[in-house]
């Protein structure tokens, strides 16, 4: 068989958002909506995933499913990924916070939709890969550090936007404090088998307000003492 080209991949990446398209609609009763945004949609169409997970895996990377990318982490669903965009509700020059780095592919997402990017990765090997491989790329807009992602990236707040794409009982303490007054917060909630993704928003003077969305399952966030 030959080798796999970038016109190949293409058609398979066209596939997988019409594949989310099709998640959209069926799912729209729960979701709020029938469409993904299109601005998403137009970033998932142009970011190549098979440049984000392991090698050996470039050829499923496409698949409407999770794949393993070592040290017991996972790459979400592609449904899941535009999802969890769709309802962070990012707006061109955003400062966003991501929580969880991975090998990059939300970071790259949230840096094709002209966001300005701070992304915390627990795991060492993961932060390097992904900083390389979002250069390689040319997104400039991505900063990456190891750290304990429950603590934020406190130097660079306020953000607009933040992302947690691991589960917590509780939107975390430290991270809502640096969320702006307005800003919105998207997070898996709940324990360790089911968690709701939700939508935490921040008002004017501070108060909290939680919309969950949809049954998920994520990996535990790593929490700070």
């Amino acid at each position: 068989m030959k080798p796999m080209t970038e016109k190949h991949l293409a058609v398979f990446r066209r596939h997988m958002v019409e594949v989310v398209d099709l998640h959209f609609d069926l799912a729209s009763d729960e979701i709020g909506k029938e469409e993904l945004d299109p601005d998403v949609r137009e970033a998932m169409l142009r970011v190549p995933r098979h440049l984000f997970v392991p090698g050996q895996l470039a050829a499923l990377s496409y698949h409407d499913g999770p794949l393993p990318i070592g040290f017991d982490k996972t790459i979400s669903q592609p449904f899941i990924a535009a999802l969890m965009l769709d309802m962070l509700e990012v707006r061109p020059g955003h400062h966003i916070l991501e929580v969880g780095t991975g090998l990059g592919y939300q970071a790259a997402l949230l840096a094709s939709l002209r966001a300005d990017v701070w992304s915390v990765e627990v795991v060492e090997e993961f932060a390097g890969e992904a900083s390389q491989r979002l250069l390689q790329l040319g997104f400039q807009n991505v900063r990456v550090r190891v750290g304990d992602g429950s603590r934020g990236w406190p130097e660079h707040a306020p953000f607009d936007r933040i992302l947690v794409t691991a589960a917590a009982k509780t939107p975390p303490q430290a991270l809502f404090d640096q969320l702006k007054p307005g800003g919105r917060m998207v997070v898996p909630l709940g324990g360790k088998d089911v968690q709701q993704l939700s939508v935490v928003t921040k008002g004017t003077f501070g108060q909290t307000e939680t919309r969950e969305v949809m049954a998920v399952r994520f990996t535990q966030l790593e929490t700070a003492a």
